[in-house]
């Protein structure tokens, strides 16, 4: 773990940081660093509906290529899925030898998306968090945990400089841990697919169905299934697993252990197990590409299918009447 004092920031003392993108994390980065007091530049499309935001905010705005042709760390958080158009179309040509190329996540240098050149450091920083949250925690005065990474190193010191963004973002404040491109990019796309989104998407799903086709109130479903499942993730972030069992009932948590592996069973595991290795060979993410080379005419369908479910539009309802949470996006 590398905390503040493993990292330099002066290391940045004279360079540009240019972050390609101004969405959830690119806004955050670029305004974290520009109150370290780094010279940051964004570069955005003159198209882009985000070009306003970022001057709103005092930052200086150029086309991605010219952005990176002024910058000395040349930052891509644009969506994994543009990197490849992004770089073919000039990003690329503003690359100098000598500067260093940072991803916010390994997808396109792990599946060869984008080939950068060898003389130039490429390296990772990935805060484990979304952007507003690393954005609110820098101005708090804490900061989210991040993964650096190093996959090529041209000038011998590409590990200090990450460490050095890392703590202009905030992210030694809350600890850096090392790992490699392959690593955070594997581990990353999996917990997505099988835990985080993918899975428990899917399991609030089923859970809602289940208890809506056996008659039951489609409200009290989703309060059982959806709403209070943050109460019992907020116990796991806070205090693990064992923590969050001492915090349930007895009944619950004997309900936990008869019953939680006959829902995530041996057949679940050997999914979990097929779904990890297609993003090791490289299947979901051919998949991925293709399907954005096709205009992601099957993703926008899925997209709307599952906006239109039972447990939206009876959450929608429910939510409209939660004054303390924001009900829309």
């Amino acid at each position: 773990m590398y905390y503040d004092d493993d990292a330099d920031l002066s290391k940045l003392d004279g360079k540009t940081v240019a972050i390609i993108g101004y969405g959830s994390q690119g806004h955050a980065h670029a305004l974290n660093l520009k109150d370290s007091g780094v010279d940051v530049i964004v570069g955005l499309r003159s198209g882009s509906s985000s070009v306003a935001k970022a001057q709103a905010h005092g930052l200086k705005v150029a086309e991605p290529a010219d952005a990176a042709s002024q910058g000395d760390i040349i930052m891509l958080l644009a969506p994994d899925e543009l990197h490849g158009q992004i770089w073919d179309e000039g990003l690329k040509d503003g690359i100098a030898a000598g500067n260093t190329l940072m991803f916010g996540h390994g997808f396109s240098i792990h599946y060869e998306q984008i080939v950068p050149p060898p003389d130039v450091d490429v390296a990772l920083v990935a805060p484990k968090g979304p952007g507003h949250l690393v954005r609110r925690q820098y101005l708090e005065g804490s900061g989210v945990p991040c993964l650096v990474a190093v996959a090529q190193d041209a000038s011998g010191d590409a590990l200090g400089v990450a460490l050095a963004y890392a703590k202009g973002i905030g992210g030694t404040r809350g600890g850096v841990i090392e790992t490699s491109f392959k690593e955070e990019t594997e581990t990353d796309l999996f917990g997505e697919q099988a835990v985080l989104c993918g899975g428990a998407s899917a399991l609030v799903q089923a859970g809602f169905d289940t208890l809506v086709e056996a008659g039951y109130d489609p409200q009290m479903a989703y309060f059982e299934c959806l709403h209070e499942l943050k109460l019992i993730v907020d116990l796991m972030y806070e205090k693990g697993l064992a923590g969050m069992r001492y915090s349930i009932s007895n009944t619950a948590e004997y309900g936990d252990y008869t019953r939680g592996p006959r829902v995530v069973n041996d057949e679940t595991r050997a999914e979990m197990k097929r779904i990890l290795g297609e993003i090791q060979d490289g299947t979901f993410a051919r998949e991925w590409i293709a399907e954005n080379r096709a205009g992601q005419e099957n993703f926008k369908r899925m997209r709307a299918e599952q906006a239109d479910t039972k447990v939206e539009h009876v959450g929608k309802e429910l939510r409209s009447h939660m004054d303390w949470i924001q009900t829309e996006f």
